[in-house]
Formats: C-alpha cells, sequence, structure tokens
C-alpha cells in the first residue's frame, strides 16, 4: 500500500513523500480500515515538524484523523462489520491507503452523513463540543471566547447556541465579524475597535460572563479574562499568537478567577463511554440538521501533499483541506 512518510523532522511539503509499505495486519481487538478521507490539522504538521508534544520514532507515518470503510477484523472484534464507514481521530499513521486501529477508536458514521463532513467530525468537532460539555454552564449563561473565527471557536459558537447558551466571541478584525455573520454567528465583537469592551457589554445586557476560553494566549487571555464576572473561569484551549499568558493579578485575585487547562485529546481518552457516544450522537444531529457547518476548502491525493499542506496554511482559509487516498 501507499503511506505518506517522513524520514526526517521538517518542513512538512518538503520531508513527507509517500511511500510503499506492506499492507497491515489487524492484531487481537483491532481493525483494518480503507482510508477515504483524512483532514489536515495543525497538529498534524506540528508533528511532522517535530514542533509536538507527541515526537515519533523515524522514519515516521502521519495523520490522526481520518473517514474510512472496515477492510479487515481482528479476533475478538465483534462490534463492528466489514464494510462499515467508520471515522476515528486518534489513531497515528492514518494517512496512507489503509491504517490499522483499535476498535474501541472507531466509531461509525450514519448513513445520512455525507463523507466530507464525516471526514472531520472527531478531532475539532469533538474537542468543541466536549469543551462545552466541562464548562459547567446552564442554558441561559452567558460565555466569551476570542479567536472565534477560527474553526473550534466557529464550531462552539454553533453547538453552544444549540445548547442555550449565550457565546460571545472576539475576533481580531472587523472583517471577521462580517465573515461570522455570513455563517448565522452574530455575537461577535472586533477588539481592533477601541469601544469594543462597549459592544460587548451591548451584547450581555450586563449578564455576567461565568467562563472564557482563551485559544490565542498573550495580551488577548487577559482581555478574556478581565471581562469575567467574580468567580469566573478562564479556560485555556491554545496558542495561536503565544506561549505565555499575560493576566492580571488583580483580575485573578479580586474576581476569585479559576484558570485551567484543556486537553482534548486527555479529556476523550478519559471520558467514559456512555458520556462519549451520547456527545458523539448530539454531533450526527447537529451536523444533519444543518446547525453545525463542517466546510471543505480542497481536497487533495496523498501524492499532492505539498499542494495540500499550502492549501492548509493559507491566511483565511475557510473549510479543512482533506486528503484523499
Amino acid at each position: 500500500m501507499k503511506a505518506l512518510i517522513h524520514r526526517a523532522f521538517g518542513d512538512p511539503a518538503e520531508v513527507l513523500a509517500v511511500e510503499e509499505r506492506p499492507l497491515p495486519e489487524p492484531g487481537p481487538g483491532e481493525v483494518r480500515v480503507r482510508m477515504l478521507l483524512s483532514p489536515i490539522h495543525n497538529h498534524d504538521l506540528w508533528t511532522v515538524r517535530g514542533t509536538y508534544g507527541f515526537k515519533p520514532e523515524l522514519p515516521a507515518a502521519s495523520g490522526t484523523e481520518a473517514l474510512g470503510v472496515v477492510d479487515a477484523l481482528g479476533d475478538g472484534v465483534d462490534q463492528l462489520t466489514v464494510g462499515q464507514r467508520v471515522v476515528t481521530g486518534g489513531t497515528f499513521g492514518v494517512w496512507a491507503e489503509y491504517f490499522v486501529a483499535r476498535a474501541a477508536a472507531l466509531i461509525p458514521v450514519p448513513d445520512a452523513l455525507p463523507d466530507e463532513a464525516a471526514a472531520q467530525l472527531v478531532s475539532m468537532p469533538f474537542s468543541a463540543i466536549s469543551l462545552i460539555e466541562s464548562l459547567g454552564l446552564n442554558e441561559g449563561d452567558w460565555m466569551l471566547q476570542n479567536a472565534a473565527n477560527g474553526a473550534v471557536g466557529r464550531m462552539v459558537a454553533q453547538l453552544g447556541a444549540a445548547r442555550g447558551l449565550n457565546v460571545v466571541g472576539l475576533v481580531r478584525r472587523a472583517a471577521g465579524v462580517e465573515e461570522l455573520r455570513a455563517q448565522g454567528i452574530e455575537r461577535v465583537v472586533a477588539t481592533d475597535d477601541a469601544a469594543w469592551r462597549d459592544r460587548l457589554a451591548e451584547f450581555t445586557g450586563g449578564a455576567p460572563i461565568r467562563v472564557g476560553v482563551d485559544s490565542v494566549g498573550g495580551r488577548s487571555a487577559g482581555d478574556v479574562l478581565a471581562a469575567l464576572a467574580e468567580n469566573g473561569t478562564l479556560v485555556v484551549f491554545g496558542a495561536m499568537a503565544s506561549p505565555t499568558l499575560e493576566l492580571s493579578s488583580g483580575d485573578i485575585i479580586f474576581k476569585q478567577a479559576t484558570v485551567k487547562g484543556f486537553w482534548g485529546s486527555v479529556v476523550s481518552r478519559e471520558m467514559p463511554a456512555e458520556q462519549r457516544g451520547r456527545l458523539f450522537q448530539e454531533l450526527f444531529a447537529r451536523v444533519q440538521d444543518g446547525t453545525l457547518t463542517l466546510p471543505v476548502a480542497s481536497v487533495h491525493p496523498l501524492s499532492d501533499i505539498a499542494a495540500a499542506v499550502a492549501a492548509s496554511d493559507t491566511p483565511g482559509r475557510v473549510g479543512k483541506v482533506l486528503l484523499r487516498a
């Protein structure tokens, strides 16, 4: 079979190449899957560069999320059938024509869900809904997030609204406000406006903001914290602009605020099976009723990985870049 392999860490467009590899055989409790589509995530590219928390041994496979079709079953696997469509979001080495995954890591996909939506359902949408689930918010509560025009930010806004939460998003420029409004997301404030805090207050009407989600770092994290109510919680989800947080000690002390992190892969791994299944059913329903949108920017064959990486790195891209086997 063909697979994307890198023999050195570096620029993914330069070090990733298609190589021939033996067809893998599933062991006990495992399944061989024929890959259909796989999204390119930032963490996939960081892994290839050697800058992520997980650093594989070289030569290394690549990719972590994929939609595929069950091709062969290992001993003891009775909950899946050959020919069934499945997705996985935590299986390393899926950028290949075939890959082997733990049966427990595969989620069957409803027939009504299109391939392009199913292929990107796990990593980002599941992180978004797991994040919302972890916040302990009730219907009618207010939350604030920065990087609102990022993929996860958009999903949090859509999924949060579907649960009856009041989600306000911060973006850096006015163009981001219009971009999100075009997708039906109205509560968005651009921080390049000197009066952005007044605009935020207009949205909330003075209601307390219980939770803030920071995906940017630096000064932006402090802006989110400053907007929180007393006993509010700042959840650090990412660090797009800076690996450090610029937080006011006064805000932390006098608001009696809590600052904590959220790492989706750990949350997913430790989540009870019943809760995990319930959240996936919610995601399936939200995609099918149009509440959650999962646009695709472009689709590339494995052999076109350099162009796919360039497309994924394009500023202002709307939608995921997918690889197909």
